[in-house]
């Protein structure tokens, strides 16, 4: 019988899985007393090469297979195969302190009212390249991610927060509210989270926890995970039935500014001045950033970010109203 389960989702993470396995055997809590269960979608590459001589090695590593292949899919086969009484997730595009394990059990366990436990992040560029280093500056800067607590605050106690990376629960939790909601593709964590208060349950963002997440490396990479994120957003809210945070509307209303002012800026002039202002002011902003951080690439990170997850919103908020399937086939 095992402690603590550790789950980690996993596709296609050769270039990260042995990071993520090496810091979890590098934690401070006895190894006797986890497990760690890896739950592959079908990788394509070396991922499960890599991971086999682990699991020839260590004994409380176990392989277990994800047919549907998304993240939510990979936790709910990770909690029913668990042998511990409580689960920390795990993300393969992480590597964790050593006292990971052993704080957040602490914390949930000292704090009286705590449901979930979590540390904050440290964006990490995938590559040296500058546009990977634009890419995690902009994932953790305000101006990406607004007031996103675990990834921009500095947390000197512990604090009730919406939502944390990741998670620590005890597995009894996963028996009062549900296990996680397997439509939601993205933004499992934020759905599972709100369900959790909404049961009456605490969160919370503890000190002296920094999980070190490796960013994209492309453009196209970044614009596709936040256009997901945006995507389901509203189908969040749906279930919540009300917004989970002020901050999402942010980038739609900005690109529902930019797509409604077009054509009205068109026709009338004064409505052009004031688009025009607007667009100039948001590339002055932009450029701002790029200058202050010395990166060229930074203001189009930002556009893609801002961009792209405004339009995932308005097409979530299009899903939603005619009652649309939401899946999207990847757990990354």
């Amino acid at each position: 019988m095992k402690e603590v389960s550790i789950i980690c989702p996993i596709y296609n993470e050769e270039r990260f899985i042995e990071t993520c396995i090496q810091s979890v055997l590098a934690q401070d809590y006895p190894q006797d007393k986890w497990e760690l269960l890896l739950v592959d979608g079908g990788s394509t590459d070396k991922t499960r090469e890599l991971i086999a001589p682990y699991l020839k090695q260590y004994p409380n590593i176990r392989l277990l297979d994800n047919p549907r292949r998304t993240a939510p899919c990979a936790m709910n086969i990770g909690i029913r195969e668990a042998q511990g009484v409580y689960i920390c997730r795990m993300d393969a595009h992480s590597s964790f302190p050593t006292h990971y394990v052993s704080t957040l059990l602490r914390y949930l366990n000292e704090l009286p009212d705590a449901s979930n436990v979590g540390g904050v992040c440290e964006t990490m560029p995938a590559n040296e390249s500058k546009k990977a280093q634009a890419i995690a500056i902009a994932c953790s800067h305000t101006l990406g991610v607004g007031n996103s607590m675990f990834r921009t605050a500095k947390v000197h106690e512990p604090v009730k927060a919406d939502t944390v990376p990741f998670g620590f629960w005890r597995k009894s939790l996963f028996d009062q509210v549900g296990m996680f909601d397997e439509e939601m593709t993205r933004n499992q964590d934020d759905e599972f989270n709100a369900r959790t208060i909404q049961n009456g349950g605490h969160i919370y963002l503890v000190p002296g926890i920094c999980i070190r997440y490796f960013a994209r490396d492309t453009l196209a990479k970044t614009w596709g995970m936040f256009y997901q994120y945006g995507l389901f957003k509203p189908l969040v809210n749906k279930k919540i039935k009300h917004p989970a945070t002020v901050r999402q509307f942010v980038p739609l209303l900005f690109v529902i500014s930019l797509l409604i002012g077009l054509p009205l800026a068109c026709l009338f002039p004064m409505v052009r001045i004031i688009y025009l202002t607007i667009i100039a002011l948001y590339i002055v902003l932009l450029g701002f950033e790029g200058l202050k951080y010395k990166n060229a690439y930074l203001p189009p990170v930002f556009a893609t970010i801002h961009i792209g997850y405004g339009l995932g919103y308005l097409h979530g908020i299009v899903k939603v109203l005619c009652k649309r399937p939401f899946y999207v086939e990847t757990n990354r």
